[in-house]
């Protein structure tokens, strides 16, 4: 359903499409912004009717006026016709077994029935707190689906970080589907993009200069963190974007507009076809924690600033942690946040950085194929990742 979820799915497909299997890829996406994010040939997007979340995490209908079970009924058929047509050989699930509100339990019931594709479950390095995570797979049954359903579990991240295996204690059955990929190296998202020529600061109309760059994801609860990257004093000679993100409310966008318009070197984007053209030419990035963000701060090797969303879920908080303690990013708490703080964090112009690949392995989009390949019998079985290593993997 966020930008991160449908920008880390659209990666894995070109990144399937482009491997030896030539994987031609349907999405089946949770809100209508993944059409406007999939241009690659042989991959392309179904968009069901969209939810959104609440404060508390609660669902509702985001653009139509009908109940929530209506919705989620419609959503289901349109999943279930579109895999029924397109008969795939492997359905990878996001995230949560079985959909928003169990609305996949008639696509895990009829593919099940059918026997013919094979099902995998992909999870991000960390989904919450053990404590909230294990209460709420017990009342959705999740690990009940994934033993009945799924033939492996892919984790995109690597345990020497944080090992969702161990943390959630998983039942054995469900232990032994898990592979762990590695993160996803976003470089390889440049390879994958259109390109068109365009200096992406020069195309802002700014002048030459550093370049602080800050990141709120979809930006549907970033205004706090983007309106003090707004308000917060750059160092001289020093540009500012923010990337808003589409979900961002109109009117908050348009008070960030109008606060950045007073400065020359400050620009308010809501949203770039492909944003790491931007955070490649970074100097320092502020940004909030969710996967993809960290991720592509980490490829990309940049000095950053994690200001975690902290609710409904500790998840970016977790992870931001757990990086920090690696000495790999600067946390912030978001009840720390403010354009002081982030003035102050920028003026210290930290540069040296620790490599994120010689201490975490970012083989995910190599490895992934592979791990299809073997799935399907096409490919001998890759050797899994070690859960707790000091050295560095790396896929043959």
């Amino acid at each position: 359903m966020g930008l991160g979820h449908m920008r880390r799915n659209l990666l894995l497909a070109q990144a399937l499409r482009h491997s030896r299997l030539q994987a031609v890829v349907l999405l089946i996406a949770g809100a209508r912004e993944a059409s406007a994010l999939t241009g690659a040939a042989g991959v392309d997007c179904v968009a069901l009717p969209s939810l959104r979340k609440d404060g508390t995490g609660q669902y509702h209908p985001r653009h139509l006026a009908v109940s929530l079970q209506e919705l989620l009924a419609l959503r289901a058929k349109i999943a279930l016709a579109a895999l029924e047509a397109f008969d795939p050989d492997v359905l990878i699930v996001d995230n949560v077994p079985r959909g928003a509100l169990r609305e996949l339990d008639p696509v895990l019931e009829s593919l099940r029935a059918r026997r013919r594709t094979r099902l995998v479950l992909g999870l991000r390095d960390v989904l919450d707190d053990p404590a909230t995570l294990q209460g709420e797979w017990a009342r959705a049954q999740n690990q009940d689906a994934v033993r009945r359903y799924y033939d492996a579990v892919w984790v995109y991240g690597d345990p020497a970080v944080y090992d969702p295996v161990r943390e959630y204690a998983f039942a054995p059955d469900i232990a032994a589907k898990a592979r762990y990929t590695g993160y996803l190296d976003q470089r390889a998202r440049l390879r994958f993009a259109s390109r068109d020529g365009k200096d992406p600061v020069a195309a802002l109309g700014l002048s030459a200069g550093r370049l602080a760059l800050c990141l709120v994801g979809g930006g549907q609860d970033g205004a706090e963190l983007a309106t003090a990257f707004v308000d917060a004093d750059l160092p001289p000679n020093t540009n500012g974007v923010l990337v808003t993100g589409p979900c961002m409310p109109a009117e908050v966008q348009g008070r960030l507009a109008l606060g950045a318009a007073r400065e020359p070197r400050r620009r308010v984007v809501p949203l770039l076809p492909e944003p790491t053209r931007l955070l490649r030419r970074a100097d320092h990035v502020v940004a909030m924690g969710g996967y993809n963000t960290v991720c592509e701060v980490l490829s990309f090797a940049k000095p950053a600033l994690i200001v975690p969303r902290v609710r409904p879920r500790c998840e970016q908080l977790i992870r931001a942690e757990r990086l920090r303690a690696l000495g790999l990013v600067d946390v912030l708490h978001p009840r720390d946040l403010s354009p002081a703080a982030l003035s102050a964090w920028l003026a210290r112009g930290r540069t040296e950085v620790r490599r994120a690949r010689e201490h975490i392995d970012f083989n995910g989009l190599r490895r992934i194929p592979r791990l299809l390949a073997e799935l399907l019998g096409l490919g001998p079985p890759l050797p899994p990742l070690r859960r707790s290593r000091a050295e560095v993997h790396h896929a043959a």
